[in-house]
């Protein structure tokens, strides 16, 4: 059973909690390092995404004291819920007049059964990244082994001498596989100034750091960079040298990059190395 299936079921089960309980109007479910993992169909990644960054603040500050189990926040036109099942939170939007009991009962009941049902039929990781082997496969095929020498045959005439062709030893290596690039989510800041290239953004560091590590030193000089409405494109990229965007997940692009990408300052925005 793959990610595809996983998926697959929790989305399901989302769209089933919904028609079962018309006062949710959405839900997704997310990590607890901001991943989204999978959302109703009623509901756009964009928004899943600025409600996760929403709460990034509220999970430092709850984490110094203890594991946050519920967060609950009432607004104008409805309730937004957060619960914690194990390392996933699983997000709620309910109109004002909801049952919050019917709705608990609901959620609290199907979702974590799910999970549970999943992972004893296979338990896999849920993820956008491929599962990396802990060695490198190498095949090898021996159709001689080095030590085995060919049995030496009777001789008994010069001319009935019969030399037997040594056998090469063959060998199939394949080649290493590459594990998927690590994405991440990134707030768009400009980037201005006469010396800034219109061709090259500026990420943290750290993330640079993190990818050469996954990649055993390769050196990012180019990213992919992915809007949630779909659009993307490939531009060269370097360290922020403002002090002041370091550590604070943000991508400062130059205005030409923004207009082909038709986004702007504030915007949330996907990106990974390219590594070819």
């Amino acid at each position: 059973m793959d990610n595809e299936v996983y998926s697959f079921a929790l989305k399901s089960a989302l769209d089933e909690i919904r028609n079962i309980c018309p006062d949710i109007t959405n839900t997704f479910i997310f990590k607890e390092n901001g991943e989204i993992i999978i959302g109703d169909e009623a509901t756009p990644e964009k928004t899943m995404a600025q409600v996760v960054d929403a709460f990034d603040g509220v999970f430092e500050k709850a984490n110094a004291i203890g594991n946050i189990e519920c967060i609950t926040v009432d607004g104008n036109n409805g309730k937004v819920n957060i619960s914690c099942l194990n390392d996933l939170y699983f997000v709620t939007v309910t109109s004002k007049k909801a049952d919050i009991n019917y709705v608990n009962t609901v959620t609290h009941v199907l979702i974590p059964t799910i999970l549970r049902l999943l992972e004893k039929i296979c338990p896999a990781p849920l993820n956008n990244t491929s599962i990396l082997p802990e060695t490198k496969p190498e095949t090898k095929l021996d159709l001689q082994a080095e030590t085995e020498e060919p049995e030496p045959l009777t001789e008994t005439k010069e001319e009935d001498k019969i030399e037997e062709p040594e056998e090469k030893e063959t060998e199939i290596k394949s080649e290493p596989l590459l594990p998927e690039p690590q994405t991440h989510q990134l707030m768009v800041e400009n980037l201005g100034g006469l010396l800034a290239p219109s061709d090259t953004v500026r990420i943290d560091s750290v993330i640079l750091s993190q990818w050469e590590d996954q990649y055993e030193g390769r050196k990012i000089e180019e990213i992919e960079i992915e809007t949630f409405d779909g659009k993307s494109t490939r531009c060269k990229v370097k360290p922020i040298k403002n002090a002041k965007y370091e550590g604070k997940g943000t991508i400062q692009m130059p205005e030409k990059i923004q207009e082909t990408l038709e986004i702007k300052k504030g915007e949330l925005v996907r990106a990974k190395p390219v590594i070819e």
